[in-house]
């Protein structure tokens, strides 16, 4: 039977989650130069467009059509045999078109996080295909293991509530390779980029958190205690995580910031987002304290320390953040808390940890092995990067002859 407060819920969570690509657009548009703000925009919202075409064609068969396998198939391909009723393997309390559009959300962020990695230097055209590629080949994948019925990952245990190793880490992943093999930024090391407008990152960092709502609370897929805990935990990591990072930049830096209170909290959102249903509050806090010092260390030591440009730290606040949220679920976690997840390490489980690890591996080994072969396609055919006087320019006025400020100071 359908219940209507449920579909209600997924329906609005639906929403929230769309809101965040908006909400990635800002905060990554706002630490662009000015020269580039609009091709982040225009990058963001293609994606919503493009994406959400996909998904009804091919993409959501391919991630959630019962096989097993490498992904779902073509089954359910233009959404055949997807109507109004619910579909028990997946929700069964809300109609299959609502978890369906609600799943297409989560598919338009996951690429949109890669873009933080190679802003200012990809072409649009490449941009398109890979990302049209990547969403084929490494996201439906990638779903389908964890997510889907008959998938391998789901099979074995591992537990993901709402995208730690789908969504973060395999977008983490992926914008390591294409920053390492893209190259860094004209003129890095003379002119080092700083962010051309602080209030749009803080508009979009409060978008996301406002949006990591729905995409935690809402994957319980249900108004129901389980969707209260994930809410609850959500803020309370996000709230940890922030002041966590905020205080180790007044340690270190003697000052903090905006920018890294910012930072920190979307780093705590990320941790959180697998363990969202199946861990407490007080591991929540555990959680958001400790994402910081990963991420921080991983943006301001271990970056330098190796020399790729990774332009918006998608690798080292998603990707690190994934990680450990991913595995701080198989310490954590508690059938306490969902009856239908498993124990954790610190509850009498140390099998789950090992899960978590395992699922963790094989995420960063797909993702790496197929972007590499994507990108390398798209390079050979097309042409990834952008040329030296158009980067000079700016994309704005190179790839989309647009300007975001007519008055200049």
């Amino acid at each position: 039977m359908i219940n209507s407060g449920d579909t209600a819920w997924v329906l609005m969570s639906s929403a929230l989650v769309l809101l965040m690509t908006p909400a990635l657009a800002f905060f990554y548009g706002g630490m662009v130069r000015r020269k580039n703000v609009l091709s982040v925009l225009m990058q963001c919202f293609i994606v919503m467009c493009v994406l959400s075409i996909h998904w009804v064609l091919i993409g959501y068969s391919l991630s959630f059509a019962p096989a097993k396998g490498f992904w779902g198939g073509l089954q359910w391909a233009g959404l055949r045999g997807v109507g109004l009723e619910p579909y028990a393997d997946y929700a069964g309390t809300i109609p299959h078109q609502a978890f369906m559009i609600y799943q297409c959300m989560f598919a338009i962020i996951t690429p949109a996080l890669i873009i933080g990695a190679f802003a200012e230097r990809m072409k649009f055209s490449a941009f398109l295909v890979f990302t049209l590629l990547w969403a084929t080949f490494v996201y439906a994948p990638l779903c389908h293991w964890v997510w889907g019925v008959g998938g391998f990952l789901r099979n074995m245990g591992a537990l993901d509530f709402a995208g730690g190793t789908v969504v973060h880490i395999n977008a983490g992943i992926a914008a390591l390779v294409t920053a390492i093999v893209l190259g860094k930024r004209k003129n890095l090391e003379k002119n080092i980029p700083t962010p051309h407008n602080m209030p749009f990152v803080v508009l979009g960092t409060g978008l996301l958190w406002f949006g990591w709502f729905g995409f935690n609370a809402g994957s319980a897929l249900a108004a129901n205690g389980l969707a209260v805990n994930a809410f609850v935990v959500t803020n309370t990591a996000a709230a940890s995580a922030g002041l966590s990072w905020a205080l180790i930049e007044w340690w270190h830096n003697g000052k903090p910031t905006i920018f890294g209170l910012c930072s920190g909290a979307v780093a705590g959102l990320v941790a959180i987002t697998p363990a969202a249903g199946f861990v407490s509050v007080i591991p929540a806090i555990i959680i958001g304290l400790l994402v910081s010092v990963f991420c921080f260390i991983a943006v301001t030591m271990i970056k330098p320390k190796f020399g790729y440009d990774d332009s918006l730290d998608a690798f080292g606040v998603h990707c690190v953040g994934g990680i450990w949220g991913a595995l701080a679920t198989g310490l954590f976690a508690s059938k306490a808390v969902n009856a239908a997840g498993a124990n954790g390490l610190f509850f009498g489980n140390p099998k789950q940890f090992l899960v978590q690890l395992a699922a963790v591996g094989v995420t960063i080994i797909f993702t790496t092995i197929v972007t590499m072969i994507i990108y390398k396609l798209v390079d050979l055919f097309i042409g990834v990067r952008v040329d030296e006087k158009s980067e000079l320019m700016g994309l704005d006025l190179t790839q989309h002859r647009e300007r975001a400020y007519t008055i200049l100071e």
